[in-house]
């Protein structure tokens, strides 16, 4: 069976057309069939279905290194022990304990396990977690990149900031001022949970910080802010307003040209964002874009449902549709979106950054041209484009969709993942994965009368999905469980060592065809708190 997986996997390797369109000295490529790419940018710029086309990531231009070398039939090289698998799968994994008692409040999370594989080279997903030191409750997010990695990468560092001061009193807020203005070391607004490869633009750290500042000054001057916003009305203020500040940085004189190409790139780049703020009174998900966040619940009989707390922001929400349309004049129904993506474009129809689809295009001119002469736009992933039918801008929001759920003695944990994750398997099946990770017990349904009545052959097939379901795990990460089947599940739902082999050992240049970035975070819940107390 894997035998006509890798031969498919030869065949395309051996059988690339090197059409090379520009020189990119810093940004890495990713070669992407058109037939296969469900997220490659510019079908308007694609040749027919039967050639190859080029992109740099999910959104992005469509040009590739003529420096760079392509994996040919030797290249491959399929073969991977179980050791060298668990490497690959467990190098950015993460657990931590989150103690039941902080000193302030119970805490509503036991734990929570991550973890991130990427596909992209370099990785254009990030992740999030930390708790809220200033006020209440634990904030986790995860980060789809595209066009290339620096939207994801400056939301993940600054979007979690912007909630948890916008739920901090005005008391407080006033204390973080006075320490900025007499120079002293203000109290910690986070704690952060950080892996040991996550870094931030320390370049920009002045920036953010000012810009944060501005932020709760504003906050400090609005009479109705005394006890700060609610989780709610938090989340979605701090999308709004990094978007905003993100937009702006581009636009404003820097005191670096280092600080101002990194601006503009962080601008024109774009991300989706799934954030859920976890507390004592409930979960609330705040979401843009395609990431997800589901539930785990375990019903009496022991099995486990998924309870969706987020909606997926792309052409198939037929609601986020006609919200797009609505917001433009009736001659643009058709094209406003096509092909399934933003003007015939993006996948998500919310995002950050992604100006592109924001700006006027006179502004967007203006802009690039403000960079000095000397910068190469090849090297920031930027360049001159206009997508096709732009005519009333802006077409992308990044306005959140909030979900809240009051946490119930059944609702074991929360999944948040970007789409690669769910590109390869439904909320109901990670749910069960996880689930069954957790408790060790692999429920089987009973044989229903139709499939008493199979033939020998199916039958044998019917028990080895069912002897599949009862693998003993693997890892004792659930992200990193999540991950190894969704990417190296056999035919009956059996852990397949080879396929997975087969996945991981893909060159850079070739990855992106089959499988995206895949960032997981799974939070588990102390649902003790939502029994009911007995004096």
């Amino acid at each position: 069976m894997y035998g006509r997986v890798y031969s498919r996997i030869l065949h395309r390797a051996s059988s690339y057309r090197l059409n090379v369109h520009r020189k990119v000295p810093f940004q890495p490529y990713v070669i992407v069939p058109f037939q296969t790419a469900h997220k490659c940018p510019f079908s308007s710029w694609s040749p027919s279905r039967s050639d190859q086309s080029f992109c740099t990531g999910e959104e992005s231009g469509v040009w590739t290194r003529s420096c760079c070398h392509f994996s040919t039939r030797e290249d491959l090289d399929f073969q991977q022990s179980q050791v060298q698998i668990n490497s690959i799968l467990r190098s950015n994994e993460q657990t931590v304990n989150v103690p039941e008692f902080d000193g302030r409040a119970l805490s509503a999370v036991r734990k929570f396990d991550s973890n991130h594989l990427p596909a992209n080279t370099p990785n254009e997903d990030r992740r999030s977690a930390a708790t809220c030191l200033q006020s209440k409750g634990m904030l986790f997010g995860v980060f789809d990149g595209h066009g290339g990695w620096a939207c994801a990468q400056a939301v993940s560092e600054r979007l979690l900031y912007y909630i948890a001061v916008a739920m901090m009193p005005k008391q407080i807020l006033e204390e973080l001022d006075k320490c900025m203005d007499l120079g002293r070391p203000i109290p910690p607004i986070l704690q952060w949970y950080k892996h040991h490869s996550d870094f931030n633009y320390r370049e920009s750290a002045p920036l953010y910080i000012r810009h944060l500042r501005v932020f709760w000054q504003e906050l400090l001057d609005n009479e109705e802010h005394d006890e700060g916003m609610s989780p709610q009305e938090a989340l979605s203020c701090a999308f709004r307003r990094l978007d905003a500040d993100i937009s702006l940085e581009a636009q404003v004189p820097l005191s670096s040209d280092l600080m101002k190409s990194t601006a503009i790139q962080v601008a024109f780049a774009g991300c989706t964002a799934c954030v859920a703020h976890v507390g004592t009174d409930g979960i609330h998900v705040a979401n843009t874009g395609d990431c997800r966040a589901v539930l785990g619940v375990q019903n009496n009989d022991g099995s486990w449902s998924a309870v969706p707390l987020s909606k997926d922001h792309n052409s198939q929400n037929q609601d986020e549709l006609e919200r797009i349309r609505a917001q433009h004049p009736p001659s643009e129904r058709d094209t406003v979106v096509t092909d399934d993506r933003l003007l015939g474009v993006l996948m998500p129809l919310r995002a950050f950054g992604d100006v592109r689809f924001k700006w006027s295009v006179e502004l967007q001119q203006s802009i690039l041209a403000s960079l000095e002469s000397g910068v190469d736009l090849d090297s920031l992933n930027l360049y001159q484009y206009t997508p096709p039918n732009y005519l009333t801008p802006p077409y992308l929001e990044v306005t959140p969709e909030i979900t809240y759920h009051k946490l119930r003695p059944q609702d074991h944990f929360l999944i948040l993942g970007t789409d690669g994750l769910w590109d390869e398997f439904s909320s109901e099946e990670a749910v069960r994965l996880v689930g069954e990770h957790l408790s060790g017990i692999h429920l089987q349904a009973p044989v229903s009368p139709s499939e008493r009545k199979l033939k020998l052959g199916q039958m044998h097939e019917l028990l080895l999905k069912r002897r599949a379901r009862a693998s003993p795990a693997l890892d004792t990460n659930a992200a990193t469980h999540l991950i190894r089947h969704a990417l190296g599940t056999g035919e009956y739902g059996e852990s397949s060592q080879e396929r997975l082999a087969s996945m991981l050992a893909l060159p850079e240049d070739l990855a992106r065809m089959y499988r995206d970035d895949i960032t997981v975070t799974v939070v588990y819940l102390n649902y003790d708190l939502a029994r009911p107390r007995h004096s």
